[in-house]
């Protein structure tokens, strides 16, 4: 029984080392415009910003953070995943592409998002605690959001 385990073990250490050789490509997009950038199609106060960055753009930018641990398979692969699907959502950095009506969608999407507490995510947020927002900040960018959206 013992050999079993051992060998058990053996194989799944190989088999780790060896998914350590596929590395996706980053989700990282330098050559784009920065004309059509969120913070550039709107003059978005500095505190609204750093919430942003802070909590929304690991996976909703061109310019994820990527952690030491994303080196590691299979977090990488998972992350890349992630990262992927949420750029599909809302990516920030492709923010004037948008029509005016997709815009005006997301904004709506983002308040109803915040109130219900579904972003950030609770996974993102459970190694990421820097990017749970506060009480305070919800409200700031619902305020934000909404004053942008009566301007309209």
């Amino acid at each position: 029984m013992k050999i079993i385990i051992k060998r058990i073990a053996i194989i799944g250490l190989i088999v780790f080392l060896l998914i350590q050789l596929y590395q996706p490509a980053r989700n990282l997009d330098y050559g784009q415009d920065i004309t059509v950038n969120f913070t550039k199609v709107y003059n978005v106060p500095k505190n609204i910003k750093t919430i942003l960055r802070t909590s929304c753009y690991d996976c909703h930018s061109n310019y994820p953070n990527y952690p030491w641990y994303s080196n590691i398979q299979p977090v990488r692969f998972l992350m890349e995943n992630h990262i992927k699907k949420g750029k599909e959502n809302l990516n920030f950095n492709e923010w004037g592409n948008y029509s005016s009506r997709k815009q005006n969608n997301k904004l709506d999407r983002i308040v109803k998002e915040i109130k219900s507490n579904e972003m950030p995510l609770s996974s993102y947020t459970l190694i990421h605690k820097n990017a749970i927002l506060t009480p305070t900040q919800k409200v700031e960018i619902i305020n934000w959001i909404n004053t942008l959206k009566n301007e309209e």
